[in-house]
This record gives C-alpha cells, structure tokens and sequence, in this order.
C-alpha cells in the first residue's frame, strides 16, 4: 500500500492551521501583544526561521488567526439560529425570531468558553489608535455579526413580537453589548467558564426589554 504524501501547499496549509492553533492557545494564556514568533515556534515544534516559509510576517499570523475566527464563529451564530433540519427538505420551518436570537446568543457564549484567546486578540487589537488591516477584519466581524443580529429582530418586528417602536438599532447593539460585557467580565475574573451560568439570565434580561411577550419556554431554555 503506498502512503500518502502531501503536496508543498497542503503542507504549508496543515502549519498554517497548526500555527493560528497555537497563537490562539497562547493568548487564552497571556497578552497576544507579548506572543513573539520564537513562541509560536516552539509551540508547533519548528524553528523560528520555519514560521516565515508559512506566514509572511508576525502581522499575516494574526491575521489568519482573525480570518478562522471570524469564519468559524459566524458560521456556528448561523447554524445555531437556523435550529434543527434541514429547511431545504421541509422538514423544519426554523425557530421564531426570538429563540434564534436566543440560540445566537448561547452559541457565541459557547465559542468564547471553547477559544478564549479569539477576544482576547480582538480587544488586543482594538486598543491601537491607528487603523491597520486587523481592526478593519475586526470591523467586519462586528458588521456580519450585527446583520445577522439585525436580520432576526427585523423578522421579530414583522412578526409583532417586539415592543412597540423598538429602536432595531439599538436592540443589535445591546444585544452585542450584552454578550461582550460577559466576555469582558469572565476575562476580568479569569473565570470563562462562568459565562455559560450567567449567560441565561442576561438574554432573559435583554429580551424582556424588546419583547411583547416572553414565551415561558424561551424563559426556562438555558
């Protein structure tokens, strides 16, 4: 039987992977600003003079490590508020407005537990006053996040389960406000597992704020 053997770029990929990995392990332990290539190298196993074979620079590092964040967390907010089944075969017609929101909501809590270092690297990175192409893939996190948000409470409106004369607007920014103050709050504390308790009665909060109603079941769902 002949082993399989990778190419140069599937190579080059699989270190890639491997390195944003380790950059995002070490800043769930430290500040990513203190991450130095001679780190991350060691954390992989390969020389430093082997990271720049992969990445052009420390910058395109976190980059990469912005890009897998962004996909991966907006892909799974999506997911999540899909709820269950396929809706191409008809056999789920998807969650109200209010338990997608609810699910978008649990699922980035969820994400921040499993890879506390994504906000460390975002706040890390929205500290500089300058512009640079790491806050502009920040902004464009925050402005999908926002739409996706936005899209739900749009449907929530259409439908008359909202308050009457929301501010849509403020509603998304509260709803990205409240899960960031968690976030920041579980990083002060040290104590990220903590979200997932918490995370409940701050949605029930917020949603007793823009909703008509509040369905006892979205109420008790953790």
């Amino acid at each position: 039987m002949e082993l399989e053997t990778k190419t140069p770029k599937q190579a080059t990929e699989v270190r890639q992977a491997a390195l944003v990995a380790a950059a995002l392990q070490l800043a769930a332990q430290r500040s990513p600003a203190d991450i130095t290539t001679a780190d991350l190298a060691s954390a992989v196993g390969i020389t430093q003079g082997a990271i720049f074979r992969h990445f052009a620079s420390k910058e395109a590092i976190w980059l990469a490590v912005l890009d897998w964040s962004t996909e991966t967390l907006l892909s799974r907010l999506q997911r999540a508020a899909a709820g269950p089944g396929d809706p191409r075969s008809g056999a789920a017609r998807g969650p109200t407005p209010l338990h997608a929101l609810q699910a978008i909501f649990a699922a980035h809590v969820d994400f921040v537990v499993e890879h506390p270092g994504v906000p460390r690297v975002i706040f890390q990175e929205l500290q500089h006053a300058d512009d640079t192409p790491l806050k502009a893939n920040v902004r464009n996190l925050m402005q999908q996040y926002r739409m996706l948000v936005m899209s739900h409470l749009q449907r929530a409106q259409a439908l008359r389960l909202l308050v009457t004369g929301t501010d849509l607007q403020a509603a998304a920014m509260l709803f990205l406000g409240a899960v960031q103050g968690l976030v920041m709050q579980a990083m002060v504390s040290g104590q990220v597992q903590s979200m997932a308790a918490q995370a409940p009665a701050v949605f029930a909060i917020y949603l007793q704020g823009i909703a008509r109603t509040t369905p006892p079941h979205l109420e008790s769902t953790p």
